[in-house]
């Protein structure tokens, strides 16, 4: 499979936010949404097998068991279900990453998966590509992210998480993107009275970009 980059960080958003994580981004998109920060990821990946990838793993995130599938899209790639699999078998904890394109029913259902599932709201250009079926596949263990542009999006997450009773369902969690600062979203969730997470992007606390994240962990 394409593999753009591998590395050793922390999760930087969603209920594993914080904890050591090893990433794996796979090569491939199948949406452009206006606001993508990893567009990098749409092609130019190196060709590594599966248990090149679980070599890599264990050497370079050893004493961790948390690994990310992220991407681009992962869920495009045939390979994944085995990928999925080699990591289960070897009995780690799997976050993928997932944009709310792809039926999630077609890949294992397994207590070590958490599946992170993005629903893209109007400003990101690709709200009609959302495949809302996978909301009733959500377990109490995974969680659904909402990033938020402006006003109207807030509105547009506000009507799918009640119509769908995703926070009895699900870990449900509201996220501003550049353009709408964190302050405003908290007032709105406490205006309407929605029991959601906000969550932030810690890593771009930390970090001011992704490669000066990778030559910090590289350069220790």
């Amino acid at each position: 499979m394409k593999i753009i980059e591998t590395f050793l960080s922390i999760q930087g958003e969603g209920i594993n936010s914080g904890l050591p994580t090893f990433f794996v981004r796979l090569e491939g998109c199948n949406l452009r949404c206006s606001y993508c920060d990893t567009k990098y990821s749409f092609s130019g990946g190196h060709e590594m097998s599966i248990d090149n990838i679980l070599s890599k793993i264990i050497k370079e995130g050893a004493g961790f068991n948390l690994i990310c599938i992220t991407g681009g899209e992962p869920l495009i790639n045939k390979e994944i279900p085995q990928l999925l699999s080699a990591l289960i078998k070897k009995g780690y904890m799997i976050d993928i990453e997932t944009n709310g394109s792809v039926l999630i029913n077609r890949f294992p259902n397994s207590k070590n998966i958490l599946y992170s599932l993005d629903i893209k709201c109007p400003s990101s250009g690709m709200s009609e590509k959302m495949e809302f079926k996978n909301l009733d596949l959500l377990k109490k263990k995974d969680q659904v992210k909402f990033i938020i542009g402006n006003y109207d999006d807030f509105i547009y997450s506000k009507n799918i998480v009640l119509k769908f009773k995703l926070i009895q369902n699900t870990n449900v969690i509201f996220s501003p993107i550049d353009g709408v600062n964190a302050d405003k979203l908290v007032r709105w969730i406490l205006k309407e009275k929605l029991n959601v997470r906000v969550g932030l992007q810690i890593h771009k606390v930390i970090w001011k970009s992704e490669k000066e994240e990778l030559m910090l962990i590289d350069s220790k």
